[in-house]
């Protein structure tokens, strides 16, 4: 195989640039997203916690619930 001329060297230079370049739009695209899955990844990994900050005790004392909604009434 041969090395790429020229025209062959400025077409890749240029992608690079436009993927990559200073301040294009296309970088900070790809900066945003990649900020974006980081901050999925980190809300996977963390624990869920009562709002009052206390942690959730599983014995034979504790009843699982689902509320569907607070304004229901049943007659």
């Amino acid at each position: 195989m041969h090395a790429p001329g020229l025209p062959g060297l400025l077409l890749i230079l240029l992608v690079v640039l436009v993927f990559f370049g200073g301040r294009g739009k296309l970088s900070g695209m790809m900066t945003d997203l990649a900020q974006g899955i980081k901050g999925f990844k980190k809300g996977l990994q963390d624990e869920e916690t009562p709002v009052n900050g206390t942690p959730r005790v599983n014995d034979a004392n504790t009843i699982d619930a689902n509320v569907v909604s607070k304004d229901k009434v049943e007659s």
